[in-house]
């Protein structure tokens, strides 16, 4: 009875030297950043048995993997074979007869080695993991001629790093007369292109289930554009949530009297209106980082992060949204004058209101002034908009500044960006980073933007435009795509 390969499911063992990055690569083809499942570590030897990691679709399994430990004394090995078979080539008797005897002997001499060789005697196909920063030495090659002998398909995979090693050309010339295939994989930096890439080239070493083996292909691809999906409903929920948000507040008969305690009622206001707003933000890429199945990576950082990124700056405004022109041209696209998003004139209760708060990733802390924003056309008092009601009421939100649902934007964008490309073979711990390029929606085609612009004119009245949401969820959704593509 076999222990490790079931009849109808494709099975692979990922095979090599110890600590070449087996379970890293796995972790990433599988998207696993759980050290429970499946261990990453710098510490050699780590993975110690086989581990069958399937991937599942509704509860049934399509394709099987199995961790298995790394070779620990492959020439030693090599030599017992070969000793055991005699005259001519070893094959795949030679090497069950190896097993069987040291199963024999209670295995001690070569543990890893029958291990690793277990779901191989069963019928598993080979996925055999190189680090080609290492010198191609007379271990690997005894690795790759056990294999060879095997007779099973097999494919060779270099776990390249970023900086390509120099051996890289020894490996690929000497892989070629060991292996059916053999391919190139980052398993630090795989973008999901490349691990589709991978599970396709799966289809040229075992012709025998190219069916099931398409069908869990196609149904990865498809699971893809519903995490898009999701994500681009994520980021529209957060605009609109952002730019309907409206923080109301008492104004007392002594507060209305004293234009002191007026201006401190409304910082008040403000400072809780804007951190509604990070909340929300904050909540969107927690919901991000769930879709694309992170669970090492936080949020945001502590307040400190946020320190000395001005809003008020002309270069910030310049790097980040929209440019005036372009602010412009979406306002006209809309059928909004500039500074669509004033609902009512603040009456200078926003003067010298230095609130500062800071948005996910750092680089949208906001230090909202009073300040002029001349490059952006606004032409009034920066800051909040604030509404003035009937009696003792005082509304506040959203920020009047036109570009402010366009770096919400661009903050959301980015965190996809960064998201959506992490590989999950890297374990460190840590915050999403801040941004270090310029503006995405400053790409975007200038009817993208005035659709865009329409409906947040919508969403900065209170009554967001549900017809054209659609419209605007597809503009999104192509955004994203583009992004994956870039």
């Amino acid at each position: 009875m076999s222990e490790w390969v079931s009849e109808g499911i494709p099975c692979f063992g990922v095979v090599g030297r110890i600590n070449t990055g087996k379970s890293a690569v796995l972790a990433t083809l599988l998207e696993v950043d759980d050290d429970r499942v499946i261990r990453v570590s710098p510490t050699p030897g780590e993975t110690t048995r086989c581990q069958a990691l399937p991937v599942e679709f509704d509860g049934r399994e399509l394709v099987r993997f199995i961790d298995t430990p790394g070779f620990s004394r492959p020439v030693e090995a090599m030599r017992a074979i070969q000793k055991l078979h005699g005259e001519g080539t070893p094959d795949l008797a030679a090497i069950r007869r190896f097993v069987e005897s040291q199963e024999a002997d209670g295995a001690g001499e070569f543990e890893d080695e029958i291990r690793l060789l277990q779901p191989i005697l069963e019928g598993a196909g080979i996925l055999y993991v190189i680090d080609p920063s290492r010198p191609l030495r007379d271990a690997f090659v005894a690795e790759m001629e056990i294999l060879r002998w095997t007779g099973r398909p097999r494919m060779a995979l270099l776990n390249e790093k970023v900086d390509s090693s120099e051996h890289l050309t020894a490996w690929k010339n000497r892989l070629g007369s060991y292996f059916n295939l053999v391919r190139t994989f980052n398993a630090h930096h795989a973008r999901f292109e490349e691990r589709k890439h991978l599970m396709r080239s799966l289809l040229d070493i075992d012709e025998g289930n190219r069916g099931i083996l398409e069908e869990a292909i196609s149904l990865i691809e498809a699971e893809w554009e519903i995490r898009r999906e999701e994500a681009a409903d994520t980021i529209l929920e957060m605009l609109r949530d952002c730019l309907t948000l409206r923080v109301e507040g008492k104004l007392e008969d002594a507060e209305r009297r004293s234009k002191r305690k007026k201006e401190k009622k409304v910082r008040e206001l403000s400072t809780k209106y804007l951190e509604k707003v990070r909340h929300l933000e904050r909540k969107a890429c927690q919901r991000l980082l769930g879709i694309y199945r992170h669970h090492l990576v936080e949020v945001e950082a502590g307040r400190e992060a946020y320190e000395g990124i001005d809003l008020a700056a002309e270069e910030t405004w310049r790097k980040w949204g929209l440019s005036r022109g372009q602010l412009t041209v979406a306002g006209a696209l809309a059928g909004a004058a500039g500074g669509a998003l004033v609902d009512v004139s603040t009456g200078g209760l926003t003067h010298g209101v230095g609130t500062a708060v800071g948005t996910v990733g750092g680089f949208l802390t906001a230090f909202f002034k009073g300040a002029d924003f001349p490059e952006l056309g606004v032409g009034g008092k920066g800051g909040l908009t604030i509404k003035s009601g009937s009696g003792r009421a005082l509304v506040v939100g959203p920020p009047r500044n036109e570009n402010f649902p366009w770096i919400l934007l661009d903050s959301a964008l980015h965190h996809y960006e960064v998201i959506s490309e992490r590989a999950h073979g890297r374990r460190e711990k840590g915050v999403l980073p801040a941004p270090s390029e310029e503006s995405l929606v400053r790409r975007w085609e200038s009817k993208r933007r005035g659709r865009f612009a329409k409906w947040i004119a919508s969403c900065a009245k209170g009554s967001p435009d549900r017809g054209l949401e659609a419209e605007v969820f597809d503009h999104l959704l192509n955004a994203l795509e583009e992004l994956e593509a870039d």
